[in-house]
């Protein structure tokens, strides 16, 4: 699933790429994707794309006075293309969702793979309208995001601390994946409550979340919107590293599965935790 990181990187490709044009049609291509009808998409049409922000894991892009709002979910994508296809696609084939033409040539799709169809777009006048923008947490890069605030957010937290930090109402942004790795470079079991840190173990986690993120960012800079993924994943310590050594200590990183995911961690930097039971994961969401 993309999360901060790469939505940052694709929010500065498409202001790069995309801010200035003018949007000539937009196909809808899967029934499951839209989530709003009015405004109708096809009040996008004739005009002109203006800069895109990020909402957590949200993208907002401005055309005209209105917003194209997209959340990639777990297996959707941006695919940029400077040349589209001259044969129109066809709705409900493969995995392209919607596809927003450009004069001139050019344009992107979104695309999902797999069958959970989690894709949505929504077109808007206000992005605040999306239920999940309205119901974000803070950004954990933004520079109000202070050390007190993060405690604040913590404070009378009885859940375990990986499921806080995947929490988008709490804070916006982060996922399975860096939530993984944010309790690895804190040396914090995934399983700890979050209500039982004391002060140096909060501000230690602090940092690890706002070092963790920043880096990613800034690794995922001026990386083109293909090879995101591929970035992501070579970054990552132990996350998605299920029986490799860790690059701390080299003991072997351990998987726990719960629904329909999985956290990564290991045993002896995260001293807290070391036995995989039903227990242990319970509350983490």
């Amino acid at each position: 699933m993309p999360e901060l990181p790469e939505v940052e990187a694709l929010r500065e490709f498409l202001d790069e790429h995309l801010a200035g044009r003018v949007v000539e049609r937009v196909l809808p291509l899967a029934v499951s994707v839209l989530k709003t009808y009015d405004p109708p998409l096809g009040a996008l049409e004739g005009q002109p794309a203006g800069a895109t922000a990020r909402h957590g894991k949200f993208l907002a892009i401005r055309i005209g006075e209105l917003h194209l709002v997209t959340h990639l979910a777990r297996a959707g994508w941006l695919r940029w293309q400077d040349a589209l296809p001259d044969k129109p696609p066809r709705p409900g084939k493969g995995p392209l969702a919607l596809r927003v033409a450009l004069e001139g040539g050019g344009g992107f799709d979104l695309t999902e793979a797999g069958t959970q169809k989690r894709l949505a777009v929504y077109v808007v006048r206000d992005p605040l309208e999306v239920p999940g923008i309205a119901r974000l947490g803070p950004d954990p890069l933004a520079d109000a995001f202070d050390r007190d605030a993060f405690a604040a957010l913590l404070a009378g937290e009885r859940r375990q601390i990986k499921g806080v930090l995947r929490d988008q109402s709490v804070i916006a942004g982060i996922g399975n994946a860096y939530s993984d790795e944010i309790l690895h470079a804190a040396k914090v079991s995934p399983f700890k409550l979050a209500a039982s840190f004391d002060e140096e173990q909060v501000t230690h986690l602090y940092e690890a979340v706002r070092r963790t993120l920043a880096e990613a960012v800034e690794r995922a800079h001026g990386v083109a919107a293909g090879n995101l993924k591929a970035e992501k994943k070579s970054g990552l310590r132990v996350h998605g590293r299920d029986g490799e050594p860790c690059p701390v200590c080299g003991d072997t990183v351990r998987s726990v599965s719960f629904a329909d995911s999985s956290l990564q961690y290991c045993p002896t930097c995260q001293t807290v935790g070391d036995t995989n039971t039903i227990a242990q994961v319970r509350g983490i969401r």
